[in-house]
């Protein structure tokens, strides 16, 4: 029990680093070259509303943008890109109407915007950047007058160990060099913020709290129903005084208003689902009229039957220190230490620091004495920001020397993304793959590497948790400690009899770790019962779980599915791309995809035209159309109280409850009241992966 206490309060030093030192450098918001000589554009106006159902999140953004000069401009708005999201509307108001944009291939949408905006007619486009941010133009705004947009994205929204977790990302990471250069940000919205959550849930919910906005107002509609709101408008100067992240501007001399909100912090809202719940399994389906083919979402949670494991390990921390990092090397030597120094006697560390080049400041494996603790603390103490980031020899460091008698496990610290060395993900995942170890990555602002860095932890059959600077990082020290105390599922697989089904997403489950979720999505055929069998392997030993339901023949108020469906595949498609490199035919079926179901996707934008311009480039409507099907399914379902989506009832796949975090009831839960059960928490160390 040692141990598995000095396990737990080993991450916590690690999470309560990271959770210390996201600092962003660069906030959504309008951007200007910061050689303008023009007064910025404004942002008067920007309202959320979130939906969260079972197993999505709908986003929109609506927004109104003014401009306070004598001449027509462009507005250029950027914001992180979602873990998971993309567009799927993008609306500008032409001539006080709403016109929804269209999907084109990226170059086409650049080349029709680009010759609307030279012949001074009304346009906007979003394009991606990559994994970094979406774009969003809109011209022209005219002299002294707004300009209205919306902007609608979709991800899945999982739950994990009871509680499920919305970020609305707003802090830039800081990593990308050329935009710091080049641009500047008016991050401040000057009249009106305001962000709305709809929660429904399949299962009763008993808290909802967001840990760095106590000013939101949360309200419970009902067990499985409930809304938080904040508002800029509604909050009182005592809340502007006393809170630390109210996001609400201090006074300006330039007649900026008090309490205009500035968008430099994510917003992060937890809720936390009823305990003794059981492990089940939850089928999600939309079949469009007249239609054979219909699209499902199977959602299995397992019930709480991993045993705990009571291994030691070896541990090697690798840390970045670039120049992203410049402000943030005190704290992160005051969080190592704090980490190294809650690993029992016996167990070993190593500190392996990268920025251009890549250099271990430890001679091999070292007791956690603390002397060594100490010396290696005062040695982190006085390092300096160097250069680029050398993730390839950062890591190649680490895996050499191993001692293959010990279980070993890697924590990648990173807030940016691979600059120096080798920088393809293949190579990555070879490295990985030639190694018996398991990489846990922090993942560390909205800028980062995430596709890469999740993909390397997957050829680990590791994990990669996102820290957002809102986030409760008590609440991901408990959710991190469970994942690495308890046996994981192993080489799971999923058996669908009986219905036709076929395009599974994910197309390999890998290791399924204690509390989460395994979440399915593809396409079937007909209707009736199916036979549902999942395998794994827990600790050396494989188990089988089964149940039966029936898949409905027709109907379903979920049109979204088909987009999240489609978004998999192509997210799917872009990992092989990554690995293998450029490949037309990838290419072209990710371009196919986002045409036909209106995503923007690194290959494919979206552009908003007249409605005559639309017809002058023989643009077809389609997305216009789809948005219009999903906007009525979610007005139906709204009309309606939320209902279990569960259907092993007759038969449940597991006999346990799901694993789940004590705590009290209430309208906002205190992770601080769940901090006595870390140290009920068993097992401990790492399996190397089989």
């Amino acid at each position: 029990m040692g141990f598995r206490n000095g396990f737990t309060r080993l991450f916590a030093g690690l999470v309560l680093l990271l959770g210390s030192i996201t600092t962003p450098a660069l906030a959504a918001g309008l951007m200007t070259p910061a050689n303008s000589s023009l007064p910025p554009l404004q942002i008067r106006e920007q309202h959320v509303t979130v939906d969260v159902e079972d197993g999505y999140a709908i986003t929109e953004v609506e927004q109104v943008f003014h401009n306070p000069n004598d001449q027509d401009l462009e507005a250029y708005y950027r914001f992180p890109v979602p873990e998971r999201g993309t567009v799927a509307e993008f609306t500008v108001w032409i001539d006080g109407k709403p016109v929804i944009g269209e999907v084109l291939e990226k170059q086409q949408a650049r080349q029709v915007y680009e010759k609307e905006k030279a012949a001074g007619r009304e346009a906007g486009l979003t394009e991606k950047d990559s994994y970094k941010a979406f774009d969003v133009l809109v011209q022209p705004v005219r002299a002294g007058q707004e300009t209205r947009v919306r902007l609608v994205y979709m991800q899945p929204a999982f739950v994990d160990t009871g509680i499920g977790r919305y970020v609305y990302p707003l802090e830039e990471g800081g990593v990308d060099e050329k935009k710091l250069a080049f641009w500047t940000a008016n991050d401040s919205v000057e009249e009106h913020f305001s962000f709305t959550l709809n929660l429904r849930s399949g299962y009763p919910v008993d808290a909802l709290r967001l840990p760095k906005h106590p000013q939101a107002q949360i309200q419970q509609l009902g067990p499985q129903q409930w809304q938080v709101t904040l508002d800029n408008r509604t909050a009182t100067s005592e809340e502007d005084e006393n809170s630390e992240s109210a996001n609400f501007a201090p006074p300006t001399t330039n007649g900026q208003p008090a309490n205009a909100f500035t968008l430099d912090q994510d917003i992060v809202v937890y809720w936390r689902h009823q305990q003794d719940l059981p492990g089940s399994v939850d089928l999600v389906a939309y079949k469009a009229p007249g239609k054979d083919r219909g699209t499902f979402m199977l959602s299995i949670t397992p019930g709480d039957d991993l045993p705990p494991i009571t291994t030691g390990s070896d541990w090697v921390f690798v840390l970045d220190i670039s120049g992203s990092m410049s402000a943030k090397l005190a704290t992160l030597a005051d969080g190592v230490s704090q980490a190294l120094g809650k690993l029992r006697g016996g167990d070993r560390f190593r500190i392996v620091l990268f920025d251009d080049r890549a250099e271990e400041i430890t001679s091999g494996f070292v007791d956690a004495t603390p002397d060594s603790i100490r010396h290696y603390t005062e040695t982190l103490m006085q390092l300096k920001p160097r250069g680029g980031t050398n993730l390839f020899g950062g890591l190649s460091l680490a895996l050499n020397p191993l001692d293959a008698d010990r279980p070993t496990g890697i924590v990648l610290v990173t807030d940016g993304v691979a600059n120096v060395g080798k920088t393809k993900q293949k190579d990555f995942i070879d490295l990985l793959e030639s190694h018996d170890v398991r990489l846990f990555t922090f993942v560390m602002g909205n800028s980062a590497n995430r596709p890469m860095l999740s993909a390397m932890t997957d050829a680990s059959n590791g994990f990669a948790i996102s820290v957002s600077n809102s986030d409760d990082i008590a609440g991901q020290i408990l959710n991190a400690t469970a994942k690495l105390t308890h046996q994981a599922m192993n080489d799971v697989a999923i058996d669908i009899d009986g219905v036709r089904t076929a395009d599974l997403q994910p197309q390999r489950i890998g290791s399924i770790y204690h509390g989460r979720q395994i979440v399915l999505l593809g396409h079937y055929w007909g209707d009736g019962p199916a036979k549902v069998t999942l395998r794994a392997n827990v600790a050396g030993q494989d188990k089988q779980y089964k149940t039966r339901f029936n898949f409905p023949a027709s109907g379903g108020d979920n049109p979204e599915l088909e987009r999240l469906w489609a978004y998999a595949t192509i997210q799917d498609m872009q990992r092989e791309i990554n690995y293998f490199g450029e490949e037309k035919d990838l290419q072209q079926g990710i371009v196919d995809l986002g045409l036909e179901y209106g995503l923007v996707t690194n290959y494919t934008s979206m552009v908003v035209l007249r409605d005559e311009v639309f017809e002058e480039y023989g643009i077809e409507r389609r997305n216009a159309k789809r948005r219009q099907i999903e906007k009525l399914a979610k007005e139906q379902r709204q009309a309606n109280a939320p209902a279990s989506n569960r259907v092993d009832t007759a038969q449940p796949m597991y006999t346990s409850n799901r694993p789940s975090y004590s705590g009290g009831g209430g309208g906002a839960f205190s992770i601080g009241a769940l901090l006595p059960f870390l140290i009920l928490l068993v097992g401990g160390g790492l399996r190397r992966r089989h």
